[in-house]
This record gives structure tokens, sequence and C-alpha cells, in this order.
């Protein structure tokens, strides 16, 4: 028998979240995420959260990396720009009161090949093992 496990935030449920006014989550965030509900959404911000209101189902692309996962977000794909792409990033319940650009990564792992043309002479003599 397998057990099905329940997310829960702060011992709140997603539901219980979604319920929630902004000030009432705000209480059970982090003091960083918390200092910055407090302080107030940016334009940018309340205007990106107007649309996922607007269109849940819809794709949305933002800039807005410094901002805080509400539970209102959940199950929604965002575009998060990563300073060169957008990188697609669906919301899940586990994201929340994290910030957005902590999905998106802005450096990639480098692959290096074998010395290229243009390599100096001693470059090109690496030992196979």
């Amino acid at each position: 028998m397998r057990m099905v496990r329940i997310f829960k935030y702060r011992g709140k449920t997603l539901e219980e979240l979604q319920k929630m006014s902004l000030e009432e989550f705000s209480k059970i965030l982090t003091s960083r995420e918390r200092r910055a509900l407090l302080r107030g959404l940016t334009e940018r911000q309340k205007k990106l959260l107007e649309q996922i209101r607007k269109k849940p189902t819809k794709f949305h692309k933002t800039h807005e990396r410094d901002m805080v996962i509400l539970p209102e977000m959940v199950d929604i794909k965002l575009g998060i720009y990563s300073g060169k792409e957008y990188k697609t990033v669906e919301i899940n319940p586990e994201m929340i009161g994290h910030r957005l650009g902590e999905f998106a990564l802005t450096r990639e792992r480098v692959m290096h090949s074998a010395p290229g043309v243009g390599a100096t002479r001693g470059s090109k003599h690496i030992p196979l093992k």
C-alpha cells in the first residue's frame, strides 16, 4: 500500500493557502519574503499578477525574477527571462515562498571539446588516457 503525501506549507494545505489574503499569507512566510510582500509589489509585478488572474491557462513571459511565488500562481506556466532566453517553468506547490529567479538559472554548464583550429601546437598533443 502506497501512502499519498498531501502538500502542506507551514501546516496549511494548498486550498487553505489559496483562500488566504496576501496579508495573511505574508505572515507565514520567511522574514525576507514577508518583507518583500509588506513593502508592496512593484508595478510590473502587479501587472504580471493581473495577467495571471485574467488568463490562468495562458503562457506568460516575465522579467520579474525577484517576485515571490504566491499560492494563486500554482499550476501556471511562466517564461522567466534568464538574461539570454526565456526558461519555461511550471509552478508547483513546493515552489511557494521562493522567488521566480531561483528556477531559471542564469549560468549554464560549459562542456569543452577537443582543441580546434587555431589552437597552439602544445595543446594538440593531449594524451587520450
